[in-house]
């Protein structure tokens, strides 16, 4: 009797789930995305996208150019707005209103690739997006974009923001070494694009308190992470939350995943605390 009274239990429970998320499983991801906004007690949740390379290697950080042009083309299907790090900064104050599901589309480290292959897709799409670069990098080491890249980039909806100087795991480095890090690559970015650097992205992801205070007395406004999850009014700035995108078995099954889920998991409490 009491296995069958677990049993019966167990499956009370695994059909309450079922009530639960069905409608939301079932709902399109427009209007999904809208009750979770309308949901949110923090404002507009922003998902903000990770990749890394735009390229046919058959690796993790590789996402396959015509499984990126897929990706795009669902945004722009479904009625996604690309913002950059600056909008979602000033609507935080309440002096920029954010349009209807935001999306902030993200690049880790400047690679040739992003000129080469996503730059032209988010043109097509005409998409904005933010490359965090690794400023040493641009220019000399092969693979890398160019800083006239960059500049063109720019002049099309392009932000380019810092990924530090080397690229070096900041918890390992002394506070010395942090602060190079920190204002030399601003202050290079600034001066080869003449434009002012407010946002990075912490290389490997790692950071700690610490080292967000030392970015925000750097004179960055905001850091992002690798956490994952969408960002909002709870955020905390210099950690916000990301949603990576892998080259994996099927590619845009994950992304439609990560991008579909994400605000569902959150609303339970299973992503962000």
């Amino acid at each position: 009797m009491a296995v069958w009274k677990r049993a019966l239990n167990l499956k009370h429970i695994i059909l309450l789930a079922a009530v639960i998320l069905v409608p939301f499983l079932v709902a399109s991801p427009r209007s999904m995305t809208a009750r979770m906004v309308a949901d949110s007690e923090n404002g507009t949740k922003v998902m903000v996208l990770n990749y890394h390379k735009i390229d046919d290697l058959d690796i993790s950080l590789s996402v396959l150019p015509r499984d990126f042009d897929d990706q795009m083309r669902y945004l722009k299907e479904n009625g996604y707005h690309t913002i950059t790090p600056e909008e979602f900064y000033e609507s935080l104050s309440g002096n920029y209103e954010l349009p209807e599901n935001p999306v902030l589309i993200t690049f880790d480290d400047g690679y040739e690739d992003n000129y080469r292959n996503a730059y032209p897709i988010l043109r097509k799409y005409d998409f904005k997006a933010t490359i965090f670069v690794i400023s040493s990098f641009l220019g000399e080491k092969e693979h890398y974009f160019t800083w006239d890249q960059a500049r063109e980039m720019a002049e099309h909806g392009i932000s380019i923001q810092s990924h530090t100087v080397d690229h070096k795991a900041m918890t390992d480095l002394t506070d010395d070494q942090l602060r190079a890090e920190l204002v030399e690559s601003k202050k290079k970015i600034e001066d080869e694009m003449g434009r002012p650097v407010d946002f990075i992205a912490y290389p490997t992801g790692t950071y700690n308190l610490h080292i967000a205070q030392l970015v925000k007395d750097a004179g960055y406004k905001a850091a992002f992470t690798i956490k994952y999850g969408n960002v909002d009014k709870a955020s905390n700035i210099y950690a916000l939350e990301r949603v990576p995108i892998f080259h994996t078995e099927d590619t845009n099954k994950s992304f439609l995943e990560r991008i579909r889920y994400t605000p569902i998991f959150e609303s339970f409490g299973w992503v962000k605390s």
